[in-house]
């Protein structure tokens, strides 16, 4: 970028006045040579370039942060609106089909239908973009959007809501796709780490206020929620237009295939997986579990968001204690806090605060095992090969989603609502098992990797993450070798 490279240049002439001033300074008197004394006129001019040099950096700095700001504002506003729309979705349908009457499995298929959409959007969405545009496809897919939550006010019929949900997480994991590329756009690698953490505190800040605000919305009327949840899609175009139309790249990287990912983290490929099957279950069952609990809309709102809150603001000091420690050991500490966690809901009377606060240190360990998982992952990984397994992770979490709905949902079934924390506690347990036997078959890295946040579940979002701090830790990795047969692994 030309301002950045004009920056580096006034930094650069700001360094050699200083070592100019330096010399001169230490030049002895009996040493006065034309040299010093060109030097001491050339630095009489430097010494008023110097305050010129240090006023242009930083308002060069100041500038490229507002510019930055500017190419990023508009994708945020576009995802932080229909994020919020959605961000209730998935807990409305859930409590409206049990209020139908529809069994706990049918709620679990009808549930499962987003996170296939969003599987099947990942792995194609990409090829339509690029052959019709970022801006165009975006209007598409919001508008998508929109359609399927207003029909699914006007009519009620399982099977419906199922073709219904399975488009809109289709069309949801494409506005992802393209505000992701957007951002990527906006900044090199150097300034990734600061666009990341705008993106968290957007997609999480506005699912935390759309569950909050689901009781107050749902007081309207019947049909009010997808009303609201409808229009937010809609208007979410608004600030993607107004963006320049210069369609940014993607770059067609082919994931890590599971197999793959297997031999070369295994580790990381469980906790993805042990990771998409709590998150879906969290967002599709646990709405389920509140209300067969006995609580009314507003209060099922408050304990999701209290949920997501603790999604949002736990992740980041794990991932920094995580820097710190071995990962394998963090992610074994993780799954034991989701098992106990999960045992200490069920089987102890909690007063709803109690309960929301157990809610708040569960979200908090259940999305923090994804990104710990992924940066584990990365520790071994080289700068070449952390784009594609990124992507395969990110997959792998997303197949984990969508089978977790289908597979909670016969349980509680079977033995109450209950079951949905009988089954996080039977997964995290498996995965605690799988980390215990995994320890000491590979060494710890030297050069760990440093941990990056994540929320995203489009493959492109993989490399958003990969930051300039991330790339220059994976320069010192070895190549890759296969965690079962030790032999090399080609990517």
């Amino acid at each position: 970028m030309p301002w950045v490279k004009m920056a580096d240049s006034l930094r650069t002439i700001n360094a050699h006045l200083n070592s100019g001033a330096h010399l001169l300074s230490v030049c002895p008197t009996q040493l006065l040579c034309p040299l010093r004394e060109r030097l001491h006129d050339t630095l009489k001019v430097g010494t008023r370039m110097r305050a010129g040099a240090c006023f242009a950096v930083q308002f060069l700095e100041v500038f490229m942060s507002a510019r930055l700001l500017a190419m990023a504002l508009a994708p945020l506003l576009g995802l932080f609106i229909v994020a919020l729309g959605n961000g209730f979705l998935s807990s409305l349908t859930t409590l409206r089909l049990d209020a139908a009457g529809a069994s706990t499995t049918m709620i679990g298929i009808v549930s499962s239908a987003y996170f296939i959409g969003l599987t099947l959007g990942a792995v194609f969405n990409d090829r339509l973009i690029l052959r019709i545009g970022h801006i165009r496809a975006y209007g598409s897919f919001a508008s998508l959007i929109a359609v399927t939550i207003l029909l699914q006010g006007l009519f009620y019929d399982t099977w419906g809501w199922f073709a219904l949900r399975l488009i809109n997480g289709w069309a949801t994991v494409g506005v992802f796709l393209v505000i992701e590329s957007w951002l990527l756009l906006a900044g090199d690698a150097k300034i990734r780490g600061r666009l990341l953490a705008l993106y968290m505190i957007v997609l999480y800040g506005a699912g935390v206020l759309g569950q909050a605000a689901l009781g107050a919305i749902t007081g309207m009327s019947d049909s009010a929620p997808f009303m609201v949840a409808g229009m937010l899609a809609s208007l979410s175009v608004m600030p993607i237009v107004i963006l320049p139309r210069v369609s940014p790249l993607l770059d067609q990287v082919e994931p890590l295939k599971p197999r793959q990912l297997l031999g070369v983290t295994p580790t990381g490929l469980v906790g993805c997986f042990g990771s998409g099957i709590s998150i879906a279950a969290i967002y599709t069952l646990l709405p389920l579990y509140l209300q067969r609990a006995g609580l009314n809309i507003g209060e099922i709102g408050s304990m999701m968001a209290w949920t997501i809150l603790g999604a949002m603001l736990l992740q980041y000091p794990v991932g920094r204690w995580s820097d710190h420690k071995d990962r394998l050991q963090v992610l074994t500490i993780l799954a034991l806090a989701c098992t106990g966690l999960s045992l200490v809901i069920v089987l102890l009377p909690l007063s709803s605060m109690m309960l929301a606060a157990m809610l708040f240190l569960l979200g908090g360990a259940v999305f923090a095992l994804y990104p710990v998982a992924v940066s584990h992952a990365a520790d071994r990984a080289p700068a070449e090969a952390l784009v594609p397994m990124i992507q395969g992770l990110l997959l792998i979490n997303s197949l984990g989603s969508a089978i977790s709905p289908m597979m909670i949902s016969p349980v509680m079934n079977s033995f109450g609502a209950n079951g949905l924390f009988w089954v996080f506690a039977v997964v995290n347990l498996c995965m605690v098992t799988f980390f215990f036997w995994r320890r000491g078959k590979r060494p710890i890295p030297a050069n760990s990797a440093p941990f990056t946040a994540a929320a995203t579940f489009s493959p492109t979002g993989a490399e958003l993450r990969v930051t300039e701090d991330l790339r220059q830790a994976a320069q010192d990795h070895p190549p890759m070798v296969d965690a079962l047969s030790g032999e090399p692994t080609a990517t």
